[in-house]
This record gives structure tokens, C-alpha cells and sequence, in this order.
């Protein structure tokens, strides 16, 4: 059962979101400053160049997050943890952006004019977090744990919630949850596997948006992708998703868990500009003669000319006439022959001359 009103409209440090605005672009930085600050402060200024408007974290502790149990025996190497060189508990450990970073991570974003936002997977980074976050991600695999969506909810700010791996009755739970509390809420279809792969095209399955988009009709809807390349962004796009998060990495081939499937500064780039092109062809729904087909209006369309020369009072027959190209302004169309038949001109006519309302009597 559905439950809770919703927002159409959420607002990011003055930036409004909605179905048909501008595409936000989130640049998931996550655990790609490799546990080096420097690193992850140029990753801001990187992503804010490539056209992202988010530069996003992801705080947690090993512990807090992974039982280092339950990932030994048949689950040490599974899916695209297989090439992991350290144990699950391990690679978190190395890889968590420290709290203690904060400061730094905050005053480089508003340097860098770019907001900044983090996935937090404990109660303690949401409290660290709420007064300088404009919204908060909860990741596709927090999506069945209560308590920290609620405690997201609550604190008032745009819930933008991630779907990997769930399904519709799990959403359904999840986003009743967030609106118990919260009417701000960006549902993003998701797929959760980070191997790369092309062979994840087939299940991104972006038909998802439109099913979100019949039960909540008019809710902010969004992508977070991890397949390559911005194909599946164009999609999503086309198909009503205002919000886009991507990994974001400087090189691809530097060792660690997320910068094999990220975007780079230049392919994040190419993303951007082609959903800004995209965004241009939707255009306003409103079938019209556009301001560059005015000139092609003239020269592709045929217009009635006369076949041969006549004079003053010659009746028009369909003998006399044939359709061709260009049909200049005011000229008589193809479509208007029947209502030509039988009237006589009001002035000389030269063979292949077009003729026009003024000509006849």
C-alpha cells in the first residue's frame, strides 16, 4: 500500500530538480581518493571541470558496515569483489574517506562551487553530516535497513534513494518509509553490479523509471549507473530521470574497487554535453514550424505552377497545372487544386510561374 504526499520539486541549494529541469549531475568520488585527502581534494576540482554538480562521498567504518565472518569462506570473492587482492574487511578499511576530512572535503567543495553530499552508513555521519549536506543518498544496499532510513528521513533533507538489487514491493516499503517522515525523496532506478561489463546493458532494465513514474506519478526520478559509458544516462534521461550519479575517477587503471567502471574527467565531460544536447531536443512538445525550417519551408514544399503560358481571363483547368518545388510565401499549395479548377486570372502568367490567391478572379 502506497502512503505519504511528495514533493515534484526539490531544491538544492537553490537549484530546483524536477521532471523536465536541467539534469543534476552527481560524481560519486566514493572510495576513489585511494584513503588520500590530497587525492580526493582534486578529484572536487576535476569533477566540478568535467561539468558535475555534486561531488559525493561515501563515509562509513569496516566495522560498521562488513563482518569480516561473514565474508570469509564462499563469499570472499564474489562478483566484482573477485580481483579484490584483500579481504572484504580490508578493502573497506583502506578505502573509507575519514571523518576527519570533513572540514576539508566541505571547504574544498564550496572553493570548487560544486555541493558536496555523502552516503552515510551510520547514524553518527548522518548527525556529522546534516547541517552542511543540501540532501542525503542512501545506497542501494541500505535499502531494507530501517533504521537508517529513517534517521535520513528525519532530518527534513532530499532523500535521494538508490533501488540496486530490490524489488518493487522492497521500494515500495522503502520510499512509504522515507514519506512517513520526509516528502523529499529522488527514487533512482539502480543495478548493482560493478564489474563494467557490457553485458550489464541488458539489465539496467530503464523501463523501471516508467514504472516508478505510474505509481508516483510527477516524483523526482533519477539514475545511479554503473554501466559503461553514458548510454544508459541518455536513456534514463530521455525517459523522465532529472538526477545522474556516476562513479567519478581520474584513472581508470589505478588499482582500487571503483575506478575500473567510473567515468573519467573527459568521458564524464562527453556525458555531460550530450545529455545537454539531449535536453535541447526534447524541444516543448508543440508541433510548429521551427525558426530553422523557415528557409526549407520555401525550397522542399511544391507549389501549383502553371505548364504553360496564359493571359487575362483563361480559365484554369488541371491541364494547366503542375506541382513543383520551392513554394515561396503566399504561393497556392498542392492542397488547395480544388478550390483552383475553373477560376480565371486576373493577370498574365508565364509557364512555370507559381500562382497565388491575388492572380485569380
Amino acid at each position: 500500500m502506497l502512503v505519504g504526499k511528495y514533493d515534484r520539486e526539490l531544491s538544492l541549494n537553490g537549484r530546483n530538480i524536477s521532471h523536465g529541469s536541467k539534469t543534476y549531475f552527481i560524481a560519486d568520488i566514493a572510495a576513489n581518493h585511494d584513503g588520500d585527502l590530497s587525492r580526493a581534494l582534486e578529484l572536487i576540482h576535476l569533477a566540478k571541470e568535467a561539468g558535475a554538480d555534486c561531488a559525493k562521498f561515501q563515509h562509513f567504518e569496516a566495522k560498521s558496515i562488513v563482518s569480516d565472518v561473514g565474508f570469509s569462506g564462499d563469499l570472499a570473492a564474489v562478483s566484482h569483489q573477485t580481483g579484490w587482492e584483500k579481504s572484504v574487511y580490508e578493502i573497506y578499511d583502506q578505502y573509507h574517506t575519514k571523518l576527519d576530512w570533513s572540514q576539508r572535503l566541505l571547504s574544498e567543495c564550496k572553493k570548487a562551487k560544486i555541493d558536496f553530499m555523502t552516503t552515510p552508513y551510520n547514524v553518527e555521519a548522518v548527525d556529522l553530516f546534516c547541517k552542511h549536506v543540501p540532501g542525503f543518498k542512501i545506497g542501494s544496499g541500505d535499502i531494507t535497513y530501517r533504521s537508517i532510513i529513517e534517521k535520513i528521513a528525519k532530518t527534513a533533507k532530499p532523500v535521494f534513494l538508490a533501488t540496486g538489487a530490490a524489488d518493487i514491493s522492497e521500494v515500495i516499503a522503502s520510499v512509504n518509509l522515507v514519506l512517513n517522515h520526509n516528502p523529499k525523496i529522488c527514487l533512482m532506478q539502480c543495478n548493482t553490479n560493478y564489474t563494467g561489463d557490457t553485458d550489464n546493458f541488458q539489465y539496467v532494465n530503464l523501463n523501471v523509471l516508467k514504472a516508478f513514474s505510474t505509481i508516483w506519478p510527477g516524483m523526482v526520478l533519477g539514475l545511479s549507473d554503473h554501466t559503461p559509458g553514458h548510454t544508459s544516462v541518455l536513456g534514463a534521461v530521455a525517459l523522465g530521470a532529472s538526477v545522474i550519479e556516476k562513479h567519478f575517477t581520474d584513472d581508470n587503471q589505478r588499482i582500487g574497487p571503483d575506478h575500473s567502471f567510473a567515468m573519467n574527467p573527459i568521458t564524464w565531460r562527453n556525458m555531460v554535453d550530450a545529455v545537454g544536447e539531449l535536453e535541447l531536443a526534447f524541444g516543448n512538445g508543440i508541433k510548429s514550424i521551427e525558426k530553422n525550417e523557415e528557409e526549407t519551408v520555401i525550397i522542399q514544399r511544391r507549389a501549383l505552377r502553371l505548364n504553360k503560358d496564359m493571359n487575362i481571363g483563361d480559365i484554369i483547368s488541371t491541364g494547366d497545372l503542375v506541382a513543383l518545388r520551392p513554394c515561396p510565401t503566399n504561393a497556392m499549395t498542392p492542397m488547395e487544386i480544388n478550390k483552383i479548377i475553373g477560376k480565371k486570372l486576373a493577370i498574365p502568367k508565364k509557364a512555370g510561374e507559381e500562382l497565388s490567391w491575388p492572380d485569380l478572379t
